[in-house]
């Protein structure tokens, strides 16, 4: 059975993946968007979840011109709003930092930088993995509710943990009143862990391992979904390459 309310179609767009809403706003105030073979142009237009949404090849280009970049970000930086004079990981994004610049696949440009935003966050006393884009669909796809990317780190600790503490931190534990998704976590080595998590809740590793009697001394990002840090050097950046995808 069909809803008996239409939804607005840039909602729609964002939950199929198309673009994030406010990317879809801006493309049908431009007439970017048709809505069964016809185009829309008014803000706030709805349809309903059956009907078939396409966009203008001025939208497609604009989407494909848009940049995602890998960061390795050092221990001192916040990923999001700069405070208490710290400074922001995407100010390390500067031709100068850009690591083998010959084997990239485009030139670095100032218009790289306008509205580049971190998908995800890395708090300020962890380092490694960053995504930073201009395209809203890859943000929804690592940030967004709905998000299955599987995010690893290797996590320095110290301490005792409680018993029966690595199963808990598999499963079980709680963050905020919510429970926590399952987890795979393993040792390293006896000081070192292995999370694979598929959520992001401000500094989860770190309190899920205060619950098991752990602290956290050091945090390392190396991989988002089929995104790997591999040998990029600390505060160094890359381009996202042709063919590389998170899923």
């Amino acid at each position: 059975m069909l809803p008996m309310e239409k939804i607005r179609i840039s909602k729609l767009m964002a939950e199929r993946g198309m673009c994030s809403r406010r990317e879809a706003d801006a493309f049908i105030e431009r007439g970017w968007v048709r809505v069964d073979g016809v185009t829309v142009s008014e803000l706030g237009s709805k349809a309903w979840p059956h009907q078939k949404i396409t966009l203008e090849k001025q939208a497609r280009q604009r989407q494909t011109s848009r940049v995602t970049v890998i960061l390795n970000k050092p221990v001192g930086y916040v990923s999001h709003q700069a405070d208490h004079g710290y400074k922001q990981a995407v100010s390390l994004i500067t031709p100068e930092n850009l690591y083998r610049p010959h084997k990239q696949p485009q030139r670095f440009d100032p218009s790289h930088l306008r509205g580049l935003a971190p998908a995800g966050r890395l708090d300020i006393d962890s380092q490694g993995l960053l995504v930073l884009t201009q395209d809203g669909r890859i943000a929804r796809q690592l940030i967004g509710d709905d998000s299955d990317v599987e995010k690893e780190y290797l996590v320095r600790v110290e301490g005792r943990m409680a018993a029966n503490g690595l199963a808990k931190l598999r499963h079980g534990l709680s963050l905020d009143g919510a429970p926590l998704r399952p987890a795979y976590v393993e040792w390293q080595n006896e000081d070192q862990l292995r999370f694979l998590l598929h959520e992001g809740k401000k500094r989860q590793i770190r309190r899920m391992c205060e619950q098991v009697g752990l602290k956290v001394v050091g945090l390392k990002r190396v991989r988002m979904g089929e995104v790997v840090l591999g040998d990029l050097p600390q505060g160094k950046w890359r381009y996202l390459r042709e063919g590389e995808h998170f899923l």
